[in-house]
């Protein structure tokens, strides 16, 4: 007998894909079900569909606890993404004349905070005069459910499924040298010549533990490059690094400006780790106040334009 082959309509797709989201993040279908008001079973039936409609397994379901898969977790980032920006086109329309208002509570780390957050914010505040902000920065993970937060912009892999991410930009690591440093010491051609080098390396005791990433033979690989001083603080490696005393493993956030001006030179960029990505983090919520989503695409407006990064361009 010949198998019949099942045609899903776009709605039938969009609830697919939304039960999916749901019971990735909750790990339960039983809980899934029922924020949706609908039986378990319904919501299987859905997620079964669903990989059988893309061929992939994306989750491992027993009797304890139901996990991703490896294609489930990397089509789940794109699933929340796709319905975030569902409910950011539907808002713009149905928004209308509504204003923004309230008050938002934003979270980012400190370094990145005080370049790329802040100075956003007063140009936010100024489209939208009936909303108040409160901004903190800390090297902490700021745990945004239980302390009260809206959203957090954060930096690097995200790996709390449980919190749904928007990506806003690439971020990649690059070792930067001053034109002077290099003068006087050479350029290196390869990693393994960064041995010969004067290193500016965060301290032992400092969050960067598996060293310096490089792409070698298609593979990344880690170094740890030793030079005769570090530091447990990033900007001051970043200040050193602009006076000459050596080479530095920055991310492109900190340096894309000095290299645009010609302050920092980019080394070894064709051995360069894949990027990782700049997010903003909001608890699992159905419906996001119109503030939230506001500034939320203030900053992909922002941070997608390439000219930003090199402080060629006005923030919006």
């Amino acid at each position: 007998m010949t198998k019949r082959r099942v045609i899903f309509a776009p709605m039938d797709r969009l609830k697919q894909i939304e039960s999916f989201v749901a019971v990735a993040t909750k790990g339960s279908l039983t809980a899934s079900a029922s924020t949706e008001g609908v039986a378990p079973a319904v919501i299987g039936r859905r997620i079964d569909a669903l990989e059988e409609r893309l061929g992939v397994k994306l989750l491992v379901r027993t009797t304890r606890r139901i996990s991703l898969t490896h294609e489930g977790s990397a089509f789940l980032e794109d699933c929340q993404r796709i319905l975030a920006d569902i409910a950011n086109a539907e808002a713009s329309v149905s928004a209308g004349g509504v204003k923004a208002s309230g008050h938002l509570r934003l979270t980012a780390p400190a370094g990145f905070g005080r370049r790329h957050v802040a100075p956003l914010v007063p140009g936010f505040l100024a489209l939208h005069p009936d909303v108040s902000l409160s901004l903190n920065l800390s090297d902490r993970v700021v745990d945004i459910v239980n302390e009260g937060f809206d959203c957090a912009v954060r930096v690097g892999d995200m790996p709390d499924s449980s919190l749904v991410s928007v990506r806003l930009a690439d971020n990649r690591r690059l070792c930067v040298a001053a034109p002077s440093y290099l003068k006087r010491a050479g350029t290196p051609a390869s990693p393994a010549e960064l041995s010969r080098h004067e290193c500016l390396t965060l301290s032992s005791d400092a969050s960067q533990t598996r060293g310096w990433a490089f792409t070698v033979g298609g593979a990344v690989t880690h170094l740890r490059p030793s030079g005769r001083i570090d530091c447990s603080d990033g900007q001051v490696l970043h200040d050193w690094c602009l006076q000459g005393m050596g080479i530095a493993w920055r991310s492109t956030w900190e340096v894309e400006r000095e290299i645009a001006a010609g302050q920092l030179v980019a080394l070894l960029e064709d051995f360069a780790a894949p990027p990782n990505g700049i997010y903003a983090v909001v608890p699992q919520r159905k419906h996001l106040p119109l503030r939230l989503r506001l500034w939320i695409d203030y900053l992909k407006h922002t941070y997608g334009d390439a000219a930003y990064w090199r402080g060629r361009r006005a923030t919006p």
